[in-house]
Parts: structure tokens; sequence; C-alpha cells
């Protein structure tokens, strides 16, 4: 996906008022399950694509266990992603 400015509120955010740049920085800032709470509303809410803009891969991985009881019906779809990736070294 290409550079978007941080003043762009993303599609996902149809019930918040945030901006690419809050986001980023309220991952930077958060920590423990404030940053879990997070991370996992962005799993769940934008599309694929989109978790890049924020996360990255090996950050989800690392994570992945205190992810995973917020992710819903996202959870297998991480799950086999980060697997797969995984599987092929990417990871």
């Amino acid at each position: 996906m290409n550079a978007i400015a941080d003043d762009v509120v993303p599609s996902f955010c149809w019930d918040r008022n945030l901006t690419i740049g809050q986001i980023r920085r309220d991952l930077r800032d958060a920590t423990g399950f404030e940053w879990v709470r997070l991370a996992s509303w962005i799993l769940r809410e934008a599309p694929t694509g989109d978790v890049w803009l924020f996360l990255r891969p090996e950050e989800v991985q690392v994570n992945l266990r205190d992810l995973e009881p917020f992710l819903g019906r996202r959870r297998e779809f991480w799950r086999y992603i980060l697997g797969a990736w995984h599987e092929l070294g990417r990871l």
C-alpha cells in the first residue's frame, strides 16, 4: 500500500475519529494491555493490507497469544497467515 498522510482517517475507523498518525502514536506509546487492546482492534477491523501501516508481522507473531482472545472470528485467519509466513521462512 502506498504511503498515506498521517491526517487521514482510515476506513476502519467508522466508529472512532482517529487519524493514521494518532493510531501510530497511540501504538508507540501504549504498553501492556493497552497495546494489546489497540493492536487487536486493528487486526480485527482493518483490511489486511492496512494492518501493516501500523503493525509489523514479527510484532503480531510475538504477541499472538495475548492478541488471540480479542480477535474474534479473525483469530483463525491470523493464525493461518502467520503460520504460512512462518513455513515460508518469512517470520
